[in-house]
């Protein structure tokens, strides 16, 4: 679990540092909606890494 949450944190990452918005031809919208994707992956990969970590220190 802890795997899957870092694999999703980098993929955040990566969109970020790509930044994918630059060739959209959507404009200032679809930029928005790519970056607070992007940003929400880091949450949300975060987040399950956290609880991957919680539970195996609880299992211990």
């Amino acid at each position: 679990m802890v795997a899957v949450g870092v694999f999703i944190v980098l993929t955040g990452v990566g969109t970020l540092v790509g930044m994918p918005w630059r060739y959209s031809s959507g404009g200032i919208a679809i930029a928005v909606l790519q970056i607070v994707g992007a940003a929400s992956a880091l949450g949300i990969g975060a987040g399950i890494a956290w609880l991957g970590l919680d539970d195996a220190r609880q299992k211990q």
